[in-house]
């Protein structure tokens, strides 16, 4: 078995606002596995590094995505433990090779074309009448469920925004989530949960930022909305660890990314200690472009979701990998009859 890797950057469209500031570009890399006496069929992965989020945003990480190819190029193996983002490429690219190199990496009913996957739309933070403006057009499209980016615009500008949407739309014609990003404090974040409450919101995910366990378990306990989890479950793949968190915290949901959460693999182990303390949730992307998003949609499929996913992300670039994934009013699809059209990437052999 041979392997490579390459760096891409991913414009955005529009810029993506959230509490932690704006995006307009996101770097990731590619796997790709091979048998150099059969080159032409070959598994590829995205190593969705997530600058500035990722746990293992350092110096280290491209030394350690070139240890990896090094190591599977003289067949020995690799500690890729912290190394969540490489991890989920590299369990991608397995899974691709596997299923014969056609980027079919857990074949089911949604790669038939026979499934569609119930996905929320996403509305980045912004001008208030600029996210209102988005947010028609998400429910003009047809999504039935939003998550809306607050905590760093004014916050009475936010509500009057989200009145303003809720007075538009019953709860019974739009669910609306929000994410905070750890745009509140333990101080105000009370008060503001008792504001926001009053317009049927589902769920808010991050409140506080993470690290901070009781203020997160006071605030879980006594919040008006439903809390879920996301940057909290980040780097922590112990799992004692793990457990000990859903103990203290208890969350009402967790959201998982597997590229910043342990890979497939990681995720999996979060969800079946989430199930023994009933706490629900949902995957999202971590902004991956369509190679990771496809991995994600395909392994989704196998947990058999009944919420709406944060899956809706593949329309955010520009330069995405053109692929056979499509949206359908709020469901994520898979055409049969398209093709993937990978760049003629120029691979970095070690």
């Amino acid at each position: 078995m041979k392997a490579a890797y390459t760096p891409y950057t991913l414009n955005f469209i529009t810029p993506g606002g959230t509490s932690r500031g704006v995006m307009r570009t996101k770097d990731t890399y590619f796997i790709k596995l091979w048998d150099e006496n059969n080159p032409e069929i070959y598994g590829i992965g995205e190593c969705a590094l997530f600058k500035g989020l990722s746990a293992e945003d350092d110096d280290s990480y491209e030394a350690k995505l070139k240890e990896l190819c090094h190591n599977v190029n003289i067949g020995e193996a690799t500690d890729l433990s912290g190394y969540s983002s490489i991890l989920f490429g590299f369990e991608t690219a397995i899974q691709d090779y596997s299923n014969g190199g056609k980027r079919i990496c857990y074949p089911s009913k949604f790669t038939e074309g026979k499934y569609r996957i119930p996905i929320n739309g996403l509305v980045w933070m912004g001008k208030k009448d600029e996210m209102i403006a988005r947010i028609d057009e998400k429910v003009a499209a047809g999504f039935g469920t939003i998550k809306l980016k607050v905590g760093a615009i004014d916050f009475a500008q936010e509500l009057e925004m989200i009145e303003y949407v809720r007075k538009r739309y019953s709860e019974h014609e739009l669910v609306i989530r929000l994410d905070a990003n750890g745009g509140f404090t333990p101080d105000n974040a009370l008060s503001r949960l008792d504001s926001l409450s009053k317009y049927g919101i589902h769920s808010i995910e991050q409140p506080i930022k993470a690290g901070q366990w009781e203020e997160s378990a006071m605030v879980c306990s006594k919040s008006p909305i439903p809390i879920a989890l996301d940057e909290e479950l980040i780097g922590i793949t112990n799992p004692m660890m793990m457990m000990e968190l859903l103990k203290c915290i208890k969350p009402h949901y967790i959201i998982l990314k597997p590229s910043l959460m342990g890979g497939f693999s990681g995720s999996l182990e979060w969800l079946k200690m989430a199930a023994q303390f009933q706490i629900g949730g949902w995957i999202t992307s971590a902004l991956e472009s369509n190679i990771g998003l496809n991995a994600l949609a395909q392994w989704v499929t196998t947990l058999e979701p009944r919420m709406p996913q944060g899956l809706g992300t593949g329309t955010v670039f520009s330069n995405n990998i053109i692929s056979p994934l499509t949206q359908v009013d709020d469901y994520l699809a898979y055409d049969c009859d398209a093709k993937w059209q990978i760049p003629d990437f120029k691979w970095i052999n070690v």
